[in-house]
């Protein structure tokens, strides 16, 4: 590891834990058990397996108390408890530690602001990382060039990793792809319903709804055409697919003018989260 020190991992849910758990599996990083330290009251059922298979050290809170040396900071817990958790981290970092935040919303300017002037990464990595199949776009303050291969080293395992140099692009990215599985999830919800509506049974509805984005997704990937093109070779004219876009992308925009208002508000939502806490 390029940063001298422990790796603290603050926040072991889901996103933290598969961070984690990739970091372990993937022996091309270099991090070993004993590069992290998990910071969480309550970790995941993931990060709890891996604090016991790998012996992880695991630690509630931070505290003035605690002897480790951090290299390297990953912020993995909501937006709302950044203050809060700033009293106990602060403290305990040097001018050389640097951070990583996955925290939604939160700006560089809110982070140097709390932390001081050191390397900071702000990513925007999505759910699919726990798989291996996220992406992650990340943007860095001057004192975090040097940082970013690094960064790039620990998002990687979880997906592709991209960078900007405009921050303001963050929130469209997290109402893009840092809530994009939700959309696709509920999409599978409605045409599992939709199936079991006109008569199928609910076993087979939800394994037709389920199968058949994991497919067209894997098409996709696979694929060099654009969405555009793939979706116009399914496209008979007049036949049942014609149907169901009809309705699809019909008066009032449809389904792309449903998409286009639905990222906009996760997009606004995002900017608010990141404003000072007495602008919230």
């Amino acid at each position: 590891m390029s940063q001298a020190g422990k790796i603290a991992l603050i926040g072991a849910g889901h996103m933290g834990g598969a961070l984690a758990a990739g970091w372990l599996r993937n022996k091309r990083t270099g991090i070993k058990a004993e590069d992290i330290l998990i910071v969480d009251p309550s970790p995941s059922e993931v990060v709890e397996a891996l604090i016991e298979d790998h012996g992880l050290e695991h630690i509630d809170r931070l505290s003035l108390t605690a002897s480790t040396q951090i290299g390297t900071v990953v912020l993995a817990v909501k937006p709302q408890v950044l203050d809060s958790l700033a009293e106990s981290l602060s403290p305990l970092l040097t001018k050389e530690t640097a951070i990583l935040s996955i925290m939604a919303g939160i700006t560089i300017k809110r982070l140097e602001n709390v932390f001081g002037d050191r390397p900071i990464v702000r990513a925007m990595p999505n759910t699919p990382t726990a798989v291996g199949s996220g992406i992650s776009v990340c943007v860095s303050n001057p004192a975090g060039e040097h940082f970013e291969n690094q960064a790039t080293k620990l998002l990687k395992v979880g997906g592709d990793v991209e960078w900007v140099r405009d921050e303001r692009l963050l929130g469209a990215v997290t109402a893009v792809s840092g809530s994009g599985p939700a959309y696709v999830f509920l999409l599978a919800e409605a045409l599992a319903g939709a199936g079991f509506a006109e008569g199928l049974p609910r076993e087979l509805a939800d394994k037709l709804a389920r199968q058949t984005i994991v497919g067209a997704g894997a098409l996709l990937a696979a694929s060099d055409k654009s969405p555009q093109d793939l979706r116009r070779a399914v496209t008979s004219p007049n036949g049942t697919t014609q149907a169901a876009l009809d309705v699809l992308m019909g008066s009032g925009g449809g389904l792309p003018e449903l998409v286009r208002m639905a990222v906009n508000a996760a997009e606004r939502r995002s900017r608010a989260l990141g404003a000072e806490p007495e602008n919230r």
